[in-house]
């Protein structure tokens, strides 16, 4: 019973969560603010699988960084929110109107996730290329534990630089605000399952699905060792730069997470939001595990 529900945990969390929220709002025409209230019951799920089934269960005890992680979220949701109330006024900007509107809202929203997600990740690619966005997605690779909070810990900086590469494309052909919020509540939904310390084991989905399995390497604190597996839904765009990896077998541990080179990274909140204009204390990066090394870490691409 138990391998079962660590196989479905995943498909079912993110499809069943996707699809009521667009049941509600692409076809009973509801509120999308009742999102909220459906994001914090998939936060509360997630936090529950969490503790029955955890992946390390030290990641499961408060590092005196919950209160920190919460006002991540709080600011960074408030932001999503404020951002798609916008969307109307966005497209009144638009002088042509590209949008495939005729299409079953399922159509419309698996377009907009396609699309987000391969602009969401070029920026998350280019966050580990380019000196001054590094500094601002630091701050979501400084955490050393990984459990479904940490997919909403950003930088708020960098969070609209990430959406402004995955959704300002989808804004310009004309997104409507339905399809916009349920992309929003998707994209908040998935980076639980990213971050999830649930030792889900998603079968044949994990070479298509960018979960928690794959991701958990792209925090390793060994250097360039974590430029990998930028994808936020798919693996698809990792296999195609060339970064989609994994290491059978590994167990990742506190002590593989971080940022090598800084562990002294700020742990406060409002030291996290001005860490990236400061000049912080450099260190030499630890030496890459051998295990990582071995031959059964292999390239997915």
């Amino acid at each position: 019973m138990k391998t079962w529900i660590l196989r479905l945990y995943a498909p079912v969390f993110l499809f069943g969560f996707v699809a009521a929220a667009a049941w509600w709002v692409g076809y009973r025409h509801g509120s999308a603010l009742w999102l909220l209230p459906g994001l914090a019951l998939a936060i509360g799920l997630s936090f529950l699988a969490e503790r029955r089934w955890p992946y390390d269960p030290a990641f499961n005890r408060d590092h005196g960084d919950r209160g920190r992680d919460v006002a991540h979220a709080l600011v960074n949701e408030g932001l999503n929110l404020a951002s798609i109330a916008l969307v109307p006024l966005a497209a009144g900007w638009v002088a042509w109107q590209a949008w495939p509107s005729q299409w079953p809202f399922a159509a419309q929203l698996l377009l907009a996730v396609v699309c987000a997600d391969f602009g969401i990740t070029l920026m998350h690619y280019a966050s580990h290329r380019v000196g001054w966005l590094w500094r601002l997605h630091a701050v979501h690779h400084s955490v050393t534990r990984m459990y479904g909070f940490n997919g909403l810990m950003k930088h708020p900086l960098h969070q609209a630089v990430e959406a402004l590469g995955g959704v300002l494309p989808l804004l310009l052909l004309g997104m409507p605000q339905p399809v916009a919020a349920v992309l929003a509540f998707a994209i908040a939904v998935q980076l639980l399952l990213q971050h999830a310390n649930v030792d889900m084991r998603p079968g044949a989905l994990w070479r298509l699905m960018a979960w928690a399995p794959l991701h958990r390497f792209h925090h390793l604190r060994y250097g360039s060792a974590g430029d990998v597996n930028f994808g936020l839904f798919f693996t698809v765009w990792d296999r195609l730069l060339g970064t989609a990896f994994d290491a059978p077998g590994y167990r990742i541990g506190g002590g593989d997470l971080g940022i090598g080179s800084q562990p002294d990274y700020p742990r406060d909140y409002l030291d996290q939001l001005r860490a990236p204009f400061a000049r912080l204390p450099q260190k030499a990066e630890p030496a890459l595990p051998a295990a990582l090394r071995r031959t059964g870490a292999q390239s997915l691409s």
